[in-house]
């Protein structure tokens, strides 16, 4: 039997996950509500899975991601979020995450997701990457046409934080934080941050 930590912020969430997991197959042995939480339970846990919500309170960016991979090499990743695919997921991959599946992925594709991830397959909700040779796979998939800092950038943006804010958290200048977001608009085609913020599950890439 695997054991699977879940993270998310949201109670529904964690107990609709409970519920989709076979239990004769998953054993749910820690569950997380806020991202300073993280990495002591799995320390503590020690999953095969672990389920996250990269939108959590506490949870800064893809650094998170390389982290886990550094201090949990075993445990496979697999991103369950409510943030653009297209604009998260590859991302999220390069970054040690063994899947990536947007919350509106059928609760019957969900637990054939997690089995398959949990064999060693790297998924993208539509997309089984070769794991003998996924950089090259990765690089053909839908193309990323934000970089990492872009994205890190637009992820604070959406979560209602200000340029100085930003700054601050990322430890670079103000002015820096006004032309990465000028590019966001520009590379996604949209006038104002209210645009972004009500089309962020359905951006043009």
């Amino acid at each position: 039997m695997k054991k699977v930590v879940i993270a998310d912020h949201h109670p529904v969430t964690r107990h609709g996950i409970r519920n989709l997991l076979p239990p004769e197959e998953f054993k749910i042995t820690g569950e997380v509500s806020h991202g300073d939480q993280l990495l002591e339970t799995l320390k503590k846990r020690k999953p095969c899975i672990l389920i996250l919500e990269l939108n959590m309170p506490g949870i800064k960016g893809f650094r998170i991601l390389k982290e886990i991979k550094k201090q949990f090499p075993k445990t496979k990743t697999v991103i369950f979020s409510s943030f653009p695919q297209k604009i998260y997921a590859l991302h999220c991959i390069k970054a040690g995450a063994s899947g990536y599946f947007h919350k509106t992925t059928s609760s019957r594709n969900f637990s054939s997701f997690i089995k398959k991830i949990s064999d060693g397959k790297i998924l993208i909700e539509k997309e089984e990457i070769d794991i003998e040779n996924p950089k090259n796979q990765i690089a053909a998939l839908t193309p990323c046409t934000l970089s990492a800092r872009e994205t890190e950038v637009l992820n604070f943006l959406l979560e209602g934080h200000r340029n100085k804010e930003i700054a601050q958290m990322l430890k670079i200048n103000e002015k820096t934080v006004s032309t990465y977001k000028s590019r966001l608009m520009k590379k996604l085609n949209l006038d104002n941050l209210a645009a972004l913020i009500n089309h962020s599950d359905a951006l043009p890439l």
